[in-house]
């Protein structure tokens, strides 16, 4: 894949751009492997590769200029925005509708966010593209003043971007580095974007985190699946669930599921979809992963978890090894984090794991591994 703005030294985020694929891919798998070998003698299936380009399905974008002349994109060095509209890695229908953003900010007269100054209002536009190619567009601003000028222009909006199903404006207006504020008004009927993975339609709102490669997170899913239908435990733990992708796809007749997750908003779109399937075995608790397991009466046949980069942590691989939990399924974005909570795990071995290429073009894999008991 070639990049014009990483060629003109404008945008480094995918620090292997120009690196052949196939190079990329090799060298993640290896990488993985060597890691983990130390963990057990596993049987390493192929790496699951992506599209190279056009593939994330999210775009967070940083608003900069001015109101006539907007940026959409990423900040550089001095704070001042640099213009990404025709990212490459975004899916199609992003990258179609980042011209139309733009101009609608200028319409609306929404104010971007100048850092260096902290004057101005609009800091982020964040598209989430769905396979049946609707979108969820969120404006990221510093005060409620913005909502009542996207909401005075949303018919324009959607006869300009018909795709987008579900319009926000989220608040966020502290000056730090948090992209996100608490509040976040719907304008829009639709609250949910639908996004199909597999088998499973997942209801995802705005807050709720997605991954942003929907061909590999279809496989990763399908992936873990197959292992613990393999194992045929009849009850099954999800920590760190998000919007319960993991737990909706390994449910089955007889088996007792239970999604755990810190964000709300998450757990409400696991339960619709849960709803919608018509899956009542299936169960979604907001809270700590860590304080979920220390404090249940019982342990699970079989644990997964899918933690953010610093992996599980001591306390609670401490409680898995001693559990008496006789499978775990890890499904992890930063391979070296991994490897650190497995050593905090000697009773589990790896039997079995998998590279799943979700970020083509940067450093970053995902990495699925079955654990068993030694």
């Amino acid at each position: 894949m070639d990049c014009s703005y990483f060629d003109a030294g404008v945008c480094r985020s995918c620090t292997l751009m120009g690196v052949p694929y196939a190079e990329q891919l090799d060298g993640k798998d290896r990488q993985a492997r060597e890691l983990l070998a130390p963990y057990g003698d596993a049987a390493w299936l192929a790496p699951v590769a992506s599209a190279e380009a056009g593939y994330r399905n999210k775009a967070k974008m940083v608003v900069g200029g001015t109101v006539d002349q907007p940026t959409i994109g990423i900040l550089d060095e001095a704070g001042r925005g640099v213009d990404l509209r025709e990212c490459g890695i975004c899916s199609p229908g992003i990258r179609a509708a980042l011209p139309v953003l733009a101009r609608f900010i200028t319409r609306q007269r929404l104010e971007p966010y100048r850092v260096p100054e902290r004057r101005g209002e609009l800091k982020y536009v964040l598209v989430t593209e769905s396979p049946d190619g609707e979108l969820m567009v969120r404006f990221v601003a510093r005060s409620d003043q913005t909502v009542a000028r996207v909401r005075a222009g949303l018919g324009r909006l959607a006869a300009d971007l018909p795709s987008a199903r579900v319009v926000t404006v989220n608040v966020q207006p502290e000056h730090k580095a948090v992209v996100e504020g608490d509040t976040e008004v719907v304008l829009t009927r639709e609250s949910t974007l639908t996004m199909r993975v597999g088998a499973v339609s997942l209801r995802l709102r705005p807050q709720s985190f997605f991954q942003t490669n929907t061909e590999v997170a279809t496989a990763l899913y399908g992936q873990v699946a197959a292992w613990v239908d393999e194992i045929g435990p009849a009850s099954v733990w999800d920590l760190y669930c998000g919007v319960g992708g993991f737990a909706l796809h390994v449910a089955a007749p007889g088996r007792r599921v239970v999604g755990v997750e810190t964000s709300r908003e998450a757990v409400r779109s696991a339960r619709a979809t849960a709803a919608a399937a018509g899956l009542p075995q299936v169960a979604f608790r907001a809270g700590d992963a860590t304080a979920f397991a220390l404090s249940a009466a019982t342990p699970p046949e079989l644990v997964i978890v899918n933690p953010p980069r610093r992996g599980i942590g001591a306390e609670l691989a401490g409680w898995l090894e001693g559990s008496g939990v006789g499978s775990v399924v890890y499904s992890s974005c930063n391979p070296k984090s991994l490897a650190h909570d497995l050593a905090r795990m000697p009773s589990y071995r790896v039997r079995a794991g998998r590279v799943l290429d979700m970020f083509p073009q940067t450093g970053h894999m995902e990495v699925a591994v079955l654990l068993e008991r030694g």
